[in-house]
């Protein structure tokens, strides 16, 4: 089950219920790439407080396994910064939760200005098994520095490049890019102590119906390997409608744990 709770980098909402993928960037926005130099200017970005996005999960062979809701809860002062909170929390259908308990829950604090996170959590709960898990970024350090709460272990100091996301930010971050077809798309990742590197290819746009209705959409078709560049998961992508939203429709993946595809059933405001 440790793939299941290792959750942290996929087009983040595979979040709750998969195991490490991640989000990238084309180029990095000039707010992201002068952190040190750019002047304390918010990020214009598509999302805002209060936006709540549902997802119908897919696993395997069931028809809708269980759910996905992502959260702008707030945007909130930290020492030196204002960062949006935002939150993703994944749960079973009722007919799995009664057979077994699953519950995943994934933060992030997004820096408004630099769109790089100041840290990110992830919680996970299977049957009795509990486990929470938090990475903090020291930008100027270069160094995460990663930490299992429940378990009696001290914690772990990793190299981080300055661009590096967590999961959750990185779908947020990759919202705010304008996407061209051709474009080339890469992106390291923290997850549990270590970076990932994620490269996508814009491949194009295309209609797409989900749930929520009808849009068109640019399509990531994505590759992600771990340090050791063996590779992650496969048949990885995510689709972003082309409206001013910029709402992640689709995000699919195959792991070693099975195949899930998330679909975007709600999205409020």
């Amino acid at each position: 089950m440790r793939h299941v709770i290792r959750s942290a980098a996929v087009p983040a909402i595979l979040l709750a219920l998969l195991p490490t993928i991640g989000i990238l960037t084309v180029t990095p926005p000039s707010s992201i790439a002068q952190t040190s130099r750019a002047p304390r200017r918010e990020a214009a970005v598509p999302f805002r407080v209060g936006e709540t996005l549902t997802y119908d999960v897919t696993y395997s062979s069931y028809l809708v396994a269980g759910t996905a809701v992502t959260t702008v809860q707030d945007k909130r002062a930290i020492p030196g910064a204002t960062s949006y909170y935002i939150v993703v929390e994944g749960r079973p259908v009722p007919m799995l939760a009664s057979l077994y308990r699953l519950y995943y829950k994934m933060d992030t604090l997004l820096d408004s200005v630099t769109l790089l996170p100041h840290r990110g959590s992830m919680h996970a709960e299977e049957g009795a098994r509990r486990r929470s898990a938090l990475t903090r970024f020291d930008r100027a350090a270069g160094k995460g520095v990663f930490e299992v709460q429940t378990e009696p272990r001290g914690s772990l100091e990793f190299d981080i490049p300055p661009q590096v996301q967590d999961g959750l930010s990185g779908l947020y971050v990759l919202r705010s890019m304008t996407l061209k077809p051709g474009d080339t798309i890469s992106l390291p990742v923290a997850d549990e102590g270590m970076v990932y590197s994620v490269r996508a290819n814009v491949t194009g746009s295309e209609r797409l119906r989900v749930p929520l209705g009808e849009f068109d959409a640019s399509v990531l078709r994505m590759t992600i390997t771990d340090p050791a560049g063996q590779p992650a998961a496969a048949n990885t992508a995510v689709w972003i409608s082309n409206d001013a939203r910029r709402l992640p429709l689709k995000m699919q993946a195959e792991l070693a744990v099975g195949s899930f595809v998330l679909l975007l059933r709600q999205a409020s405001p």
